[in-house]
């Protein structure tokens, strides 16, 4: 089943064009990353899914389409995301953060639950969660964020650039766990500048270049194709 779709989707910032007409599709329980270098669109695009740009075209969850969904609807629809630069209140506790993520739920059941689920993947949120997020480094920043995101209870997670600025030893821990994640049938949008990380975790990829998709496949055709990859990537 396809649980995200885009279709010819442009959109911009003002009378800046920066998607040229994107088309994508995630099927239920897949990982997918979107590829490309520095300012190929790659954000806009998740942005865009999320509520964050002014679009034209298709963008359908589930068969239902998204258009002048705002961005609280499209999080009820089932789309959590975990921006570049993480995004969290840094004022609040680690524990208040999470809560952010769940304050639209009514099943508190099933929220402790998930709560069990964010501190088994990230057991240092455990240890700290009655601490200011403030205190926290870089890499158990980021892993706040995409704990926060799944107290959504997401169909879709879309997480841009994990990995940026964190050191080699916590971008393993946070990969680790989007592995986990997408093992347990969590459907995933992934924006990764580090293309051999990206292409290591997911099942198909996109790759974009000034607003436009110039290249798909599964990723042993696109290892097959390593100057391709190059050219787009640099």
């Amino acid at each position: 089943m396809q649980l995200l779709e885009l279709a010819d989707v442009r959109a911009g910032y003002g009378p800046t064009k920066v998607l040229h007409g994107v088309s994508l599709r995630i099927a239920e329980g897949e990982i997918v990353s979107l590829l490309g270098a520095n300012g190929a669109g790659k954000t806009t695009t998740l942005r865009t899914i999320c509520g964050g740009v002014r679009w034209d075209g298709s963008i359908k969850l589930l068969g239902r389409s998204l258009h002048r969904m705002s961005t609280e609807d499209i999080v009820r629809a089932g789309v959590a995301h975990v921006p570049e630069g993480r995004g969290i209140l840094t004022d609040l506790t680690v524990e208040e953060n999470l809560k952010l993520g769940d304050h639209l739920r009514r099943d508190r059941g099933q929220v402790r639950k998930d709560y069990g689920r964010v501190f088994e993947y990230f057991p240092v949120l455990r240890e700290r969660q009655h601490l200011s997020a403030s205190t926290l480094s870089g890499g158990e920043q980021q892993m706040l964020a995409i704990g926060r995101a799944l107290m959504t209870e997401p169909r879709m997670l879309v997480l841009d650039e994990p990995s940026m600025g964190l050191a080699p030893a916590i971008v393993d821990l946070v990969f680790q766990a989007i592995v986990t994640l997408h093992r347990q049938g969590q459907s995933i949008l992934l924006v990764e500048q580090n293309a051999e990380i990206a292409l290591s975790v997911c099942d198909y990829a996109y790759l974009m270049k000034r607003g436009s998709i110039v290249m798909e496949g599964t990723v042993p055709a696109l290892r097959a194709d390593a100057g391709v990859l190059e050219a787009y990537l640099a």
